[in-house]
């Protein structure tokens, strides 16, 4: 899954799967979409790939890019944990219960 992170840190990235959100797309489509050099989108697409991201099936001489729809739905289930915990932070925070200082010492010393 970290991958998965790492492949939607990038701009550029972020906007080949919006763009593919409409749809199954070629690499020269992707292209002129973005506006990235044939090398760089190669890159991208492969990173994306890698992160089991997207789906490629030749069709003869073009390669048709899709979204794996499935990963981002276990994203999206791993955030929604994530922000749960989140919310059972919230509700000890509200409950009047302080937290303990971690940059306090646990005893202290008083000197005289």
């Amino acid at each position: 899954m970290q991958e998965a992170y790492k492949a939607i840190a990038d701009p550029t990235r972020r906007r080949i799967l919006k763009y593919l959100r409409g749809g199954e797309r070629t690499a020269g489509e992707l292209a002129e979409h973005t506006g990235a050099k044939p090398n760089a989108l190669s890159h991208h697409l492969m990173v994306l790939k890698l992160a089991d991201l997207v789906r490629v099936e030749r069709r003869g001489q073009f390669q048709v890019y899709s979204l794996n729809t499935t990963v981002f739905q276990d994203l999206m289930a791993e955030i929604m944990d994530w922000l749960g915990g989140m919310d059972e932070e919230k509700d000890e925070m509200l409950s009047g219960e302080e937290p303990p200082d971690e940059s306090e010492p646990e005893a202290r010393i008083e000197h005289n």
